[in-house]
């Protein structure tokens, strides 16, 4: 399980401004090769999917509230080394809302998200920080689609099993 949430601090150009977002949710992931690669890049390739039972996105206009399901991620965890398991990850998926994102435009958007992060192992269980990219767009649906990008932060909690 997992909560965070991250805004727009830099601006970027050809999206819309002012927006956050919160998410909670759950992952369920499978560890797909045993460890292999060329020294610190040495690690195990895992396919995983995200539930999100709860997203809010605060954006000028009013709230809106929704949910998703991100069935594509790709994570690179990198061999422990005392304990810390750096990893990188790709992934994407889709939400709905009970408001268009941005006002005026579309409920049902597109998720893409990147993940650089750290895994703090303590034997079954592991605590996960990670610096998140999360953009929302309907993929041009509609004709007007700036889109929503976020960079934040994201906490999770775990347990590995076999």
């Amino acid at each position: 399980m997992w909560t965070g949430g991250g805004g727009d601090p830099i601006g970027t150009p050809h999206v819309t401004l002012g927006n956050a977002v919160w998410t909670g949710g759950l992952r369920y992931g499978w560890i797909l090769t045993d460890a292999h690669g060329p020294g610190i890049l040495r690690g195990r390739f895992e396919y995983a999917v995200d539930a999100l039972p709860v997203v809010m996105v605060f954006q000028p206009g009013g709230r809106a509230y929704g949910f998703g399901f991100d069935p594509w991620i790709m994570k690179w965890n990198l061999e422990p080394r005392h304990r810390i398991s750096p990893y990188i990850e790709l992934g994407g998926g889709g939400l709905i809302t009970t408001r268009e994102i941005p006002v005026g435009e579309n409920r049902f958007n597109f998720t893409p998200t990147g993940a650089l992060g750290v895994n703090f192992l303590r034997g079954k269980y592991h605590w996960s920080v990670d610096f998140r990219y999360f953009h929302i767009s309907d993929a041009q649906i509609t004709a007007f689609n700036p889109g929503t990008d976020t960079f934040g932060v994201r906490i999770g909690w775990g347990a590995f099993t076999h």
